[in-house]
């Protein structure tokens, strides 16, 4: 009996000093987690100021500082259709302290464009939230004589590659989905890359290219002030901003169908309970009516949702880009 005590005795001794460890070990990772952030958050935009991609992040940052009161540091990195940034944020410590805005060209599209891609999507980064997705608008300047698409693919058809196509960078898919769309009308176009979206839509309002497929965030005032002109949208459904502007689909295209999304990416190895913890604050952000209403007014839905849900759009896009790219016939080097 006594040695049964003492063995009960000891075990319980042994059990409490164990739940205690587990209990201050636990204690200790809340205490590491609550201590982040200690510092400014770099968020990397691989775009230049005032595109849709910077204006989006600018945003989505001040809604979660307003909330978190944490510092967020807007870096933009442009260059390479998005590229150069997220390959920067791929080769950062996986520390919390650097997180990028990923879309669709640099996620899905640019790894089946380039030879020697500088990351890989799938295996790089650690998806935190969609933020927004948006279609794209066909628009013309306020000055050109194509008023609807008809008009538009009617002119492109008797002056064979002269008409000129501005895109944010090679690889976005403002350029992948004009190709696409040139491919569908059987028409050949220029294709002029910048680096993002306000030198393309600075040049089209001065007439050095003839159209541009821009994303709402980009090309929305614009429109609303009668400086670009919107001839049609590529997404299945009309825009509620922009209710009389028909979709590709109805203007005699079936089936063309071609939106952008936006999420934020961290480098592959972030602590998870760091990932977890920026999805509830864009998650929290993404109700917030301020932003809603900004994400509303220029024809942006927002997403969220957990990061798997970003890990599967993510691969699931990229092999629905890369068969559009091959099928194409685009390269780049």
């Amino acid at each position: 009996m006594a040695i049964e005590f003492l063995f009960m005795a000891n075990r319980r001794r042994l059990l409490g000093g164990a739940l205690g460890a587990l209990a201050l070990a636990g204690t200790r990772g809340v205490f590491a987690q609550e201590a982040w952030p200690v510092k400014p958050i770099r968020l990397i935009v691989p775009f230049p100021p005032s595109g849709g991609t910077d204006l989006l992040s600018r945003e989505i940052a001040a809604a979660i500082a307003a909330s978190t009161r944490w510092t967020i540091v807007i870096d933009n990195r442009p260059g390479a259709g998005g590229n150069i940034g997220l390959e920067a944020a791929a080769k950062s410590a996986p520390d919390g302290y650097t997180i990028a805005m990923g879309q669709t060209a640099n996620l899905a599209v640019n790894p089946s464009l380039y030879a020697k891609p500088p990351f890989d999507p799938l295996k790089d980064f650690a998806p935190i939230a969609l933020v927004s997705a948006q279609p794209l608008i066909l628009v013309v300047a306020s000055q050109s004589p194509y008023k609807t698409l008809k008009d538009f693919v009617a002119g492109a058809k008797l002056k064979p590659g002269a008409l000129n196509m501005g895109s944010p960078g090679n690889g976005t898919v403002g350029h992948v989905g004009g190709e696409l769309f040139q491919r569908m009308a059987g028409v050949r176009c220029a294709h002029v890359p910048y680096k993002g979206a306000g030198p393309a839509v600075t040049d089209l309002m001065g007439g050095s290219i003839d159209f541009y497929f821009g994303n709402s965030q980009s090309v929305a005032t614009l429109v609303n002030s009668g400086r670009l002109r919107a001839i049609a949208v590529t997404s299945g459904k009309r825009m509620a901003v922009f209710p009389s502007v028909p979709t590709v689909a109805e203007s005699g295209y079936a089936g063309f169908d071609v939106s952008t999304w936006s999420g934020l990416v961290a480098p592959a190895g972030t602590p998870a309970a760091i990932v977890d913890r920026l999805n509830a604050e864009v998650g929290r952000a993404l109700q917030r009516k301020d932003l809603l209403e900004k994400l509303a007014a220029d024809g942006s839905e927002p997403m969220g949702g957990t990061p798997q849900r970003f890990a599967d759009l993510i691969r699931a896009e990229h092999a629905k880009w890369g068969a559009v790219v091959r099928e194409s016939g685009i390269k780049l080097d």
